[in-house]
């Protein structure tokens, strides 16, 4: 059995990890900053002896390490951190307030960093393994989404590197990259001033459950994979963007025109 503690875990992707890791045998520590969702979740699962919630922002540094230490608390170990917590937003740059994307940059960057570099020490002892949820917005631009394309970039730049450098001291880093999942995440992304955005979302492909894409993440957790791509458009899309990029970003202005229109 295993110790999974998962970021974002109340819905979307992170509760379909979260019933994916209990199904597998595993305790679970959950985490969000939906409070009664968070609870009502965790009464579903219905095993106390393998299962602990602490709701809270993972902005918070004071949080974050009563998370961790709550963690150690419960079960004495962390064998897998789950950074899956994100949020995102809908609007153009010239027509957005500067503090929509630092919240977007607290949330999908500083916080998942933090919280790794609290949760090492545990990890190391577990030779544990870090799961980031990042997304194929971090390889290459799109759309009204600036801000959450540079978290999700620097999500991976940083998650790169350390897993170069702690590779030898048995942790292993798994880095998620899914395109179009339907969860809250969209459904609940920023507009321009801070407020959930009304226009209808632009994509491309084809939408994912969030159960499919958890199915997937447990077992590339499973086998120590260091990379998961589910979907091969949007992986075409990324190297697409690096071996012909004018071509990429006209295709990508006519799929995303209604951002412009905003």
């Amino acid at each position: 059995m295993k110790i999974v503690l998962i970021t974002g875990a109340a819905s979307g992707l992170g509760w379909a990890l979260a019933q994916a890791f209990f199904a597998r045998g595993d305790a679970v520590v959950l985490t969000d900053v939906n409070a009664a969702l968070l609870t009502e979740r965790e009464g579903t699962l219905g095993d106390p002896a393998r299962v602990a919630a602490r709701a809270g922002d993972i902005t918070d540094a004071a949080f974050r390490l009563a998370l961790i230490e709550h963690a150690r608390e419960r079960f004495g170990r962390l064998d897998t951190l789950v950074n899956n917590a994100g949020i995102t937003h809908r609007s153009l740059v010239t027509a957005t307030d500067p503090a929509v994307f630092d919240k977007v940059m607290a949330v999908d960057w500083q916080a998942p960093v933090h919280l790794t570099c609290a949760a090492l020490p545990l990890l190391m002892e577990a030779r544990g393994c870090i799961v980031n949820v990042g997304s194929m917005a971090g390889w290459m631009p799109v759309l009204g989404r600036a801000a959450y394309c540079a978290a999700k970039g620097a999500l991976t730049q940083f998650f790169e590197v350390l897993r170069c450098e702690v590779q030898d001291r048995g942790i292993h880093v798994l880095n998620v990259y899914p395109s179009f999942l339907d969860t809250p995440i969209e459904h609940n992304a920023l507009g321009g001033d801070g407020r959930p955005a009304q226009h209808r979302r632009s994509m491309v492909g084809q939408m994912r459950s969030a159960g499919w894409m958890a199915g997937l993440i447990v077992d590339a957790e499973a086998r120590r994979r260091p990379w998961l791509f589910p979907d091969r458009l949007s992986w075409f899309g990324s190297v697409l963007w690096r071996l012909w990029p004018s071509r990429y970003l006209a295709i990508m202005r006519r799929r995303f025109a209604v951002e412009l229109a905003q």
